[in-house]
């Protein structure tokens, strides 16, 4: 939906909330597809998304449960009974429901699991033991499979038996007595054939499989090289244990991009976009910073050989490389978060200011760190100098300034690309280069200059 639409929507709905409208509410959310109040509860307060989750008929909010990000879904979750959250995983498919179950507490997921029935129960205990980020942990149990000696007449009512449980139908798996995986057989041969044909005679058997241990992210390329819709699972001895279907596939792709993003940037933490805590957000990204900031020092040192034959104020030029990287690194981290939520929908242009003014609180308490820490070293490192307390404190105050001020640019650009219709994935890397060198360099030295030689500060 359109920003426009999404701000009116959410007015309204704030409106009725207010006045306990709940005809109007429902009015509102049975007319709206799935994906679209998962998305409007994510814009909500946490009360607000309660009530309207709450509204929700049931297999309507299993769907919705399931389409949001993993803090409102966590939010919905911990605010809801055990009772209801086994009535919400009852409506899902067994990979859908081990998903919801793995992310609840110990002690509401062990609830959930015996009051679902018995027999989903074992389906997603058994889709549990298997690694999460393997084909085993995120396949799905329900399918439709065949045994090869049986007839097509035979083999048609047992797809009729089995689709109950099964949503969508891509492929029609077929087995041995001992259940290993044969071949796979197609509708259109199903339906053209006589009814006293053996499944063996019009089967496919040259098919792609993937063993339950393999990576999630080898299932995906797999996928993606052979155009496949879906994809069995087998164990080591060959027996049909599940089937992996696009949208798990799409879900991989992006957790999988997301991860070598946040690697890249140096940030390990996949909810920091909802995260309130600045000192939270800042523990995950300070080490990245301070080990920035401890290779950079070897520069300065490096450079401070030549101190003798500088004049008083390219002493400063020593620090140019460490307070230059400590704003770039500052900027990447920032920019990063912002342009993995615009590309996932998770930040919008509706509420940019909360986030910067987030962004705008971790680049404080950043700085502050790394400016205390320029500020003793130096006044270690040139201990036997006069004024080198007073030289510490305007490096670590220029420190301090360009981090806040690469933090905030960072997280404005993509916003601003974003804005004017520039892919923001593209274009922040060298906005963030290009701005860091000239606002940064202005700053450091501008700061510098005035301080030392206005203030008469000599060494």
């Amino acid at each position: 939906m359109e920003p426009d639409v999404i701000t009116e929507i959410i007015d309204n709905i704030r409106f009725f909330i207010s006045i306990q409208d709940e005809a109007n509410l429902k009015t509102i959310l049975l007319g709206t597809h799935p994906v679209e109040i998962a998305d409007l509860i994510a814009h909500l307060d946490e009360e607000e998304a309660l009530y309207i989750f709450n509204l929700l008929p049931l297999e309507l909010a299993s769907e919705v449960l399931l389409h949001l990000d993993e803090y409102n879904r966590e939010l919905i979750t911990d605010a809801l009974k055990h009772e209801r959250i086994a009535e919400l995983v009852g409506e899902m498919d067994s990979d859908d429901a081990a998903d919801v179950v793995s992310e609840l507490s110990e002690d509401k997921a062990q609830k959930v699991l015996q009051e679902i029935d018995k027999e989903d129960s074992e389906d997603v205990q058994e889709l549990l033991r298997h690694e999460e980020d393997t084909a085993g942990g995120i396949m799905a149990l329900e399918l439709i499979y065949v045994n090869q000696n049986s007839l097509v007449d035979e083999a048609i009512r047992q797809i009729r038996q089995q689709s109950e449980e099964v949503e969508d139908v891509y492929n029609i798996y077929v087995v041995d007595d001992n259940e290993k995986l044969q071949g796979i057989l197609p509708i259109k041969q199903l339906i053209l054939s006589n009814g006293d044909t053996r499944v063996a005679d019009i089967m496919e058997r040259d098919i792609i499989t993937v063993t339950e241990d393999m990576d999630q992210e080898e299932v995906a390329n797999l996928v993606k090289k052979y155009d496949l819709v879906s994809v069995p699972v087998v164990d080591k001895e060959g027996r049909l244990t599940g089937r992996i279907t696009y949208d798990d596939i799409m879900d991989v792709v992006d957790e999988e991009a997301s991860e070598d993003i946040h690697r890249l940037a140096g940030i390990t933490n996949d909810v920091e976009i909802h995260e309130t805590s600045a000192f939270r957000i800042s523990r995950v990204r300070i080490p990245w910073l301070l080990f920035a900031f401890a290779g950079e020092i070897l520069s300065a040192s490096i450079m401070s050989h030549f101190e003798a034959s500088l004049e008083k104020i390219l002493i400063a030029a020593f620090f140019i490389p460490i307070i230059m990287a400590m704003g770039g690194n500052a900027g990447i981290q920032s920019s990063t978060i912002m342009v993995r939520g615009l590309a996932l929908g998770e930040i919008g242009l509706l509420h940019a200011r909360k986030q910067i003014m987030k962004e705008f609180r971790v680049s404080l308490i950043n700085g502050i760190i790394c400016a205390s820490l320029i500020f003793i070293i130096i006044s270690i490192w040139f201990s036997k100098m006069p004024n080198n307390i007073e030289f510490g404190a305007v490096i670590g105050m220029a420190m301090f300034i360009i981090i806040i001020n690469a933090t905030i640019v960072g997280a404005i650009i993509p916003l601003f690309l974003k804005k004017i219709d520039v892919d923001p994935a593209v274009a922040t890397g060298p906005f963030i280069t290009t701005t860091n060198d000239v606002l940064g360099l202005t700053i450091y030295l501008g700061l510098t200059t005035y301080l030392l030689i206005h203030l008469n500060i000599s060494f």
